[in-house]
């Protein structure tokens, strides 16, 4: 794991993110292949997303990365893309894990991680988080909130990383999702 390095998302490699998700990303979990980290970026309010297309999903995050709208990191080994974190300014998602939110204040958000199959459960993901949490830092963010789910099994049930994982970067609970069949518990961590 010393080849492993982490990249802030720009649009120079947006082939990188492309070969990743076009080929490890979903390895194992076909079913959500066509998302390619789109999800939290969709207008669900108007159109269905069950009905999106794996190249419509694609052809989205190719313009959201060249606008620099999609952000996050890609973890390396060598130059092979592995892993992937979806962290944004909250206001920059069309979907919350919670309806009464202050859009003045200065989040990050942590909203998926992926993480090739053969690389899991090596500190990958926390180094990702580590990298979002700097560079919300550095941003000027005040805080940084994380969105993990209880109680399922499975990684592709657990992609927006595990409550463990936020406790141990420090963050402390601040509020619980109540709609929707999931339990999301919503993670903070003061930035400043």
């Amino acid at each position: 794991m010393n080849n492993i390095t982490i990249k802030a998302l720009t649009p120079a490699l947006l082939d990188d993110y492309l070969q990743f998700f076009d080929n490890d990303a979903f390895a194992d979990n076909p079913h959500w292949a066509s998302c390619y980290c789109r999800c939290y970026h969709f207008d669900h309010e108007n159109c269905k997303w069950d009905q999106t297309t794996a190249e419509e999903n694609r052809a989205s995050v190719i313009e959201l990365i060249k606008n620099g709208k999609m952000k996050g990191y890609l973890a390396y080994d060598n130059d092979q893309p592995i892993g992937w974190l979806n962290a944004n300014h909250r206001n920059n998602y069309s979907v919350h894990s919670y309806d009464n939110i202050d859009e003045t204040e200065k989040v990050g958000s942590i909203i998926c991680f992926v993480i090739a199959k053969e690389y899991r459960r090596q500190g990958i993901a926390r180094k990702l988080l580590d990298s979002a949490i700097m560079g919300f830092k550095q941003q000027g963010l005040d805080f940084v909130e994380g969105y993990p789910v209880i109680d399922v099994v499975g990684d592709d049930k657990n992609y927006h990383g595990p409550l463990s994982l936020y406790q141990s970067a420090g963050f402390k609970e601040y509020d619980r999702d109540k709609r929707g069949s999931f339990k999301i518990v919503i993670v903070r961590k003061k930035l400043s």
